[in-house]
């Protein structure tokens, strides 16, 4: 069954007849036909197989998690597959990563949501950790929906990542998160998550050593 499924959802990604000048790659999510301009000098600016897992959970449980009108915001977007499907899918999308990945995910939302969305998505630095309630106030910024793919790996900023999930995250959120499991100073990052949040493992693919996860804060996800 896992390779059944990993067959399909490594399916939805397809790759230029002609080479050109910019590299890219095509995936097939929400009835569209995605076009992704990737780096492959940087680890933010390339697909990994975390988001295409996401995409495909978001497509094919669309009726358990209705995305439309619902306020999400991706962390770590890179470039933007996962927002780009969840505004397919009718969601207000912010999108955001680094200064440096802005101009490339811009490019990426833009190209493949105008005049295709019932809201234009929009993309917006985060830097984890720093100037949260300057750029995300708790008072005014409310997300039904936190998702996140392939965001811990080996990074010195998982201190940071939790700080900014704990920020972003409301009584109400519900984060989605895909996590490729790597070495074991990443994996612990789980044991601290969960320290804040109920976490549900959704859908597990071991060929891939990916897991997809719903979390809540503690005590809100039976409720």
């Amino acid at each position: 069954e896992d390779e059944q499924i990993v067959a399909e959802i490594m399916g939805r990604r397809f790759f230029p007849d002609l080479i050109t000048h910019k590299t890219w790659e095509g995936f097939h999510f929400a009835g569209h036909e995605i076009r992704i301009t990737e780096a492959t000098d940087c680890y933010g600016a390339v697909v990994w197989p975390s988001a295409l897992v996401l995409c495909y959970f978001l497509e094919t449980n669309s009726k358990q998690c209705n995305l439309v009108d619902k306020n999400v915001i991706e962390i770590g977007a890179g470039t933007g597959l996962v927002s780009i499907v969840a505004s397919l899918l009718g969601a207000f999308v912010t999108a955001t990563d680094l200064p440096e990945l802005l101009g490339n995910l811009q490019h990426n939302v833009l190209r493949n949501t105008k005049q295709k969305c019932k809201h234009q998505p929009c993309v917006k630095e985060l830097s984890w950790g720093i100037d949260l309630e300057k750029n995300f106030p708790r008072s005014s910024c409310h997300f039904d929906y936190i998702m996140a793919a392939d965001v811990v790996y080996h990074h010195p900023f998982l201190d940071e990542l939790l700080l900014t999930f704990d920020h972003l995250c409301k009584n109400d959120t519900v984060i989605l998160w895909a996590m490729k499991f790597r070495l074991e100073k990443e994996n612990r990052f789980v044991d601290r998550f969960q320290m804040l949040f109920d976490l549900e493992m959704i859908s597990n693919f071991p060929s891939l050593n990916i897991a997809l996860y719903k979390a809540m804060r503690k005590g809100r996800m039976k409720a």
